[in-house]
């Protein structure tokens, strides 16, 4: 299929599913680009994969009691993200131990739950995998409304997310409440993750939240340009993820991460200062941009608050 058919496909009447499943896609993806960045750059991608199975029992529950998916897996997942907070209080225990005890617990419960409603296998299937050509047209709203709610927060916190994102100690010692901002950060991953798993599942959500935002650490050195490189990414892959699937035929979930894992590689591979091919130059083409950084120490520039304010 060539994108012109594509194109005509998405304005037909008769498959008014597919420019909503694109809808959906894009909008998804923009907010997980943006929540990523602060995920990516904090190393807490296995929060977003406990987030990603913590809200599993919501809409498992929502689902049997045909309640609003969006809302049922919002309240687990804040309910686990609060839970996670609390008992990472204690310095005995790491956050991750934490996190691996109650998103554990929180997928079984969901398993066990979603087993007593009828179509027990093709439900786990289409909350696993997704199901982004079956989304009633009010879950456009809902998305929408919660994706723009998002995108706000973090635009007022954004400061204080960074700060305790670069440096916790730092920012506590400055009389930053990181707990409270712990909670904040956790509950927007959370409704992250919500309003992304009917686009590619619970299994795959990760991806979206951590691959556009990893490749866009790659591209650039700037906070800032880093949280509008994300959003960018993740939305050309949706489309073209959903193109390639609508053409052959292909899981869209499945398709949408392959290509977000394409694009992935390329910034590993190709990217103009941290790419394997720059990281190979010749020596004598790296003694300019190396002098340049003595003034500092290495990764200063990345925790400093210069760079968190660009």
């Amino acid at each position: 299929m060539s994108p012109i058919d594509f194109f005509l496909d998405l304005i037909n009447p008769d498959l008014s599913f597919l420019p909503k499943a694109l809808l959906i896609a894009v909008m998804s993806s923009i907010v997980c680009g943006v929540i990523g960045t602060y995920v990516v750059l904090r190393g807490m991608a296995f929060i977003g994969d406990a987030v990603a199975h913590a809200v599993f029992p919501g809409l498992a529950v929502a689902f049997v009691i045909s309640g609003n998916l969006v809302l049922g897996g919002t309240i687990a997942g804040v309910l686990t993200a609060v839970l996670v907070a609390l008992f990472s209080q204690n310095r005995r225990l790491k956050e991750d131990s934490i996190i691996g005890v109650f998103f554990v617990a929180a997928f079984a419960l969901g398993i066990v739950v979603i087993s007593q409603a009828p179509g027990y296998a093709g439900s786990l299937q289409q909350f696993l995998f997704g199901s982004i050509t079956g989304i009633p047209d009010e879950d456009l709203y809902v998305v929408g409304g919660t994706g723009l709610a998002i995108l706000l927060i973090a635009f007022l916190l954004h400061k204080e997310l960074v700060a305790i994102t670069l440096d916790r100690e730092m920012a506590r010692s400055m009389g930053v409440k990181v707990f409270w901002l712990d909670i904040v950060l956790y509950v927007l991953v959370t409704l992250a993750v919500v309003i992304s798993v009917q686009t590619i599942g619970n299994i795959l959500v990760l991806a979206l939240l951590i691959t556009p935002a990893a490749a866009a650490r790659l591209l650039t050195d700037r906070l800032g340009v880093m949280m509008l490189i994300a959003p960018v990414i993740g939305a050309v892959a949706a489309l073209v993820g959903l193109y390639i699937s609508w053409s052959w035929d292909l899981p869209t979930g499945g398709t949408i991460v392959l290509v977000l894992t394409a694009a992935f590689l390329l910034a590993w591979v190709f990217a103009p200062r941290h790419g394997v091919l720059a990281r190979r130059r010749p020596r004598s083409a790296a003694i300019p941009a190396r002098s340049a950084r003595l003034t500092a120490p290495a990764g200063a520039a990345e925790k400093s608050p210069t760079f968190a304010a660009r």
